[in-house]
C-alpha cells in the first residue's frame, strides 16, 4: 500500500510523538486488564520510539463503547498495564491535554471516545478535535490497525496537521494481508464463517483471488437457504442477504465456493440439548445447525493441508460449547500444521485459535476483524489512505 513507516520519518530525536494505539482490551469487574495482548503488540513501536530518544510519547486509545463517559471505561488501568509491560512510567491525563500535559516522558490520554467529536459524522468537527490533538505532538503514528477502517478524529484528522506514519505492528499486518491477497502461495484457500451477511462481499471479491472458498458457520446456512434448502431454526441474516441478493446469486453459483455437506444440529442453543449429525439437506424444522459435521470438517481440513496460503475469517461453529467445537478444532489444527502462510482475521477466529492454544503457530493473528475483512473486500481503509507516501 506504499505506506509511510517509522523508518521513513528519519530521526525522531527530540520529537513529540502522538501514537494512536488500540488498547481496547477486556477488563475484569474491578477494572483491571484481563487480556493484555493488544497492549503487548504496541510495545515494539513504543520501545523503538524510546530508542530514538523522542522527547515525549502521547498515547491515545478508545476503550469500549461509552455512552455517558462511564468511570469503568477510563484509561487509568490501561495506563498501569502499559507501564508494567513497557517497564517505564506512564502518566494518565484526565482530559485530552486541554489543561496541558504533565512533565512525563509517556502520557496516556483519557478514553478518546469520551470526546463527542472523535466519532462525529461532521468532518469539520472531527478535524477541529484532530487539530487540537495534533498540537500535542510533532509526529503521528497509527498503531491501531483494527480501527483503521474508521473515519475518526484520532485516526484520519490528526495526520492532516502533522506528518504521520504507521507503527511496526500495523506495517506487519498490512504487509501480511496485502501479500496474501495480491501474491499468495498457491493453492490459496479462504475459510469464511460467522453469521453476518456482510462477509458476502468478501467472498465475492475472493472469488477472483482464491482457489477455493470454504464457507462455514451460520453464513453457510444462509447460503444454503438461498439455494432453497431447509435450515430449520438455524440463525439467518435475512435482511443482510436480501440487501446483497445479486451478489448472493453469484456466490452460490460459483464453483469456487464450497458449502458443508453435513452439520451438527441441536434442538436448543445449549450444551445439554439433544444433538445429532445430519446431511445438509436434512435439517428439520425446530433444529439448528451449530457446527459443521465431521465429513465437512475433514473435507475442509484436507484442502487446507494441501494449500500454501489460508485466510480464516469467522468461526466454524459455536466453538465456545464443547459439543459444537469440533469443526473449529479440526480446521484450526490443519492450519497449525501447515508450513505455508496462515492468517487469522481477528475477532472470534482469533479467540478460537487462542483457546485452542495454536495462535503462535499462525503467520498472523490480525488485531482487526473489520479492518482486515475490508482489505479482503478490496476497500480502501481511510486511516491508512492518509498515511500513504
Amino acid at each position: 500500500m506504499n505506506l509511510k513507516t517509522l523508518k521513513d520519518m528519519g530521526s525522531l530525536a527530540g520529537k513529540r510523538v502522538f501514537v494512536r494505539v488500540d488498547f481496547n482490551v477486556p477488563l475484569d469487574d474491578d477494572g483491571r486488564v484481563r487480556d493484555d495482548k493488544r497492549i503487548k503488540l504496541a510495545i515494539p513501536t513504543l520501545k523503538y520510539l524510546l530508542e530514538q530518544q523522542v522527547s515525549r510519547i502521547v498515547l491515545a486509545t478508545h476503550l469500549g463503547r461509552p455512552k455517558n463517559n462511564e468511570a469503568n471505561l477510563q484509561t487509568d488501568n490501561v495506563a498501569l498495564k502499559a507501564a508494567e509491560l513497557l517497564g517505564e512510567p506512564v502518566a494518565k491525563v484526565d482530559d485530552w491535554g486541554e489543561n496541558g500535559l504533565p512533565e512525563a516522558k509517556i502520557v496516556m490520554l483519557e478514553n478518546i471516545r469520551f470526546h463527542p467529536a472523535e466519532k462525529s459524522k461532521d468532518e469539520a468537527e472531527r478535524d477541529t478535535f484532530g487539530k487540537h490533538l495534533a498540537s500535542l505532538a510533532d509526529v503521528y503514528v497509527n498503531e491501531a490497525f483494527s480501527n483503521s477502517h474508521r473515519k475518526h478524529a484520532s485516526m484520519t484528522s490528526i495526520p492532516k496537521f502533522i506528518p504521520g506514519c504507521v507503527g511496526l505492528g500495523v506495517e506487519k499486518e498490512v504487509e501480511a494481508i496485502s501479500k496474501a491477497i495480491t501474491d499468495p502461495g498457491r493453492p490459496m484457500i479462504a475459510v469464511i464463517g460467522g453469521l453476518k451477511a456482510d462477509k458476502i462481499k468478501a467472498i465475492h471479491n475472493l472469488m477472483g483471488k482464491a482457489d477455493r472458498i470454504l464457507v462455514a458457520g451460520a453464513l453457510a446456512c444462509n447460503l444454503l437457504k438461498a439455494k432453497g434448502f431447509e435450515i430449520g431454526a438455524s440463525k439467518a441474516d435475512d435482511e443482510g442477504m436480501e440487501e446483497q441478493a445479486d451478489l448472493v446469486k453469484e456466490v452460490v453459483r460459483s464453483d469456487k465456493v464450497e458449502l458443508p455437506i453435513d452439520f451438527v444440529v441441536a434442538d436448543d442453543f445449549s450444551e445439554t440439548a439433544n444433538i445429532k449429525t445430519v446431511s445438509a439437506d436434512s435439517i428439520e424444522p425446530g433444529w439448528m445447525a451449530l457446527d459443521v459435521g465431521p465429513d465437512s470438517a475433514d473435507r475442509y481440513a484436507k484442502q487446507i493441508s494441501e494449500s500454501k496460503t489460508v485466510l480464516w475469517f469467522g468461526p466454524i461453529g459455536v466453538f465456545e460449547m464443547k459439543p459444537f467445537a469440533n469443526g473449529t478444532m479440526v480446521v484450526g489444527q490443519a492450519m497449525a500444521e501447515l508450513s505455508g502462510t496462515t492468517i487469522i482475521g481477528g475477532g472470534d477466529s482469533a479467540s478460537a485459535v487462542k483457546k485452542l492454544g495454536i495462535a503462535d503457530k499462525m503467520t498472523l493473528v490480525s488485531t482487526g476483524g473489520g479492518a482486515s475483512l475490508e482489505m479482503i473486500e478490496g476497500k480502501e481503509l481511510p486511516a491508512l489512505a492518509v498515511l500513504q507516501k
